[in-house]
């Protein structure tokens, strides 16, 4: 990744505070994934664009030996106090996705939940993950589906601030995507469903505003106005996927997953 294109997006993802956001997102994708991925005790795992590490959490607790890796310090550093609350092992490196630091065949699963989706360079990234993959592992990853909430939001953002050129983040999200990111893997697929809770679509959106980086960024490169309307139409987004009738909110973001044998 050029500097040109990793700076603004470690700036947008260095806003807000994704501990915020995941301490109350179930981690039900994270455990998915480590169970489709087939993690058995003692296998070498990379979380790839960790976050807080939910994922590597996830496979640490099966006893394996996990590495999480994010080009953003304070989620890592975050993914290291929760391990140390649960005294699970956990050792976390500093690096971008789309240029890992480690060994070809470096380890026996790698993994990354709605992580990887986000580097511009999609072949390059595809290629790293696998690269460090050993033959007979797996490459397990998330993406979020553009026709969702996720999608939705996305798009709402984009509206306000353009969108970037290239392929969409959201062809993670696609079945024809990853078969042409991983060409010669044996793929597996499955369409998952992740809920978000809130206790209302108002708190959502706000909650949103100042945590998630993205979000963050978007508002504060509106002015009163521009954050008003973006405002009015992100209550719009949630309203129409909140299935709750009581005031509350539940909403379900389809996304894919899929498990790639390296050969």
């Amino acid at each position: 990744m050029s500097e040109s294109e990793t700076n603004p997006q470690q700036r947008a993802w260095s806003r807000g505070d994704l501990a915020k956001l995941a301490a109350h997102l179930p981690p039900i994708y994270a455990e998915l994934l480590c169970e489709e991925a087939d993690l058995r005790a003692g296998e070498r795992v990379l979380d790839a664009a960790a976050g807080t590490g939910t994922v590597a959490l996830a496979a640490a607790r099966r006893f394996c030996d996990v590495v999480a890796v994010d080009f953003v310090p304070s989620p890592l550093e975050q993914a290291a106090r929760l391990a140390a609350c649960e005294d699970l092992p956990l050792v976390t490196h500093l690096a971008d996705v789309q240029d890992l630091p480690y060994e070809d065949d470096a380890f026996d699963a790698v993994l990354s939940a709605f992580g990887a989706m986000f580097a511009p360079d999609q072949g390059r990234t595809a290629g790293e993950l696998a690269r460090v993959t050993r033959r007979g592992g797996r490459v397990g990853v998330t993406g979020w589906c553009m026709a969702g909430l996720i999608g939705d939001y996305a798009r709402t953002i984009g509206k306000y601030l353009g969108s970037g050129t290239g392929h969409s983040p959201f062809a993670w999200g696609t079945e024809d995507r990853v078969r042409e990111l991983f060409p010669d893997a044996q793929i597996r697929t499955a369409w998952r469903g992740q809920p978000f809770r809130y206790p209302s679509v108002e708190f959502a959106v706000d909650y949103f505003a100042e945590w998630y980086g993205p979000a963050s960024a978007a508002f504060a490169a509106l002015d009163d106005a521009g954050r008003r309307d973006l405002r009015a139409d992100m209550i719009d987004v949630w309203h129409a996927h909140n299935r709750a009738t009581d005031g509350t909110l539940v909403a379900i973001a389809d996304y894919l997953e899929t498990i790639v044998l390296i050969g």
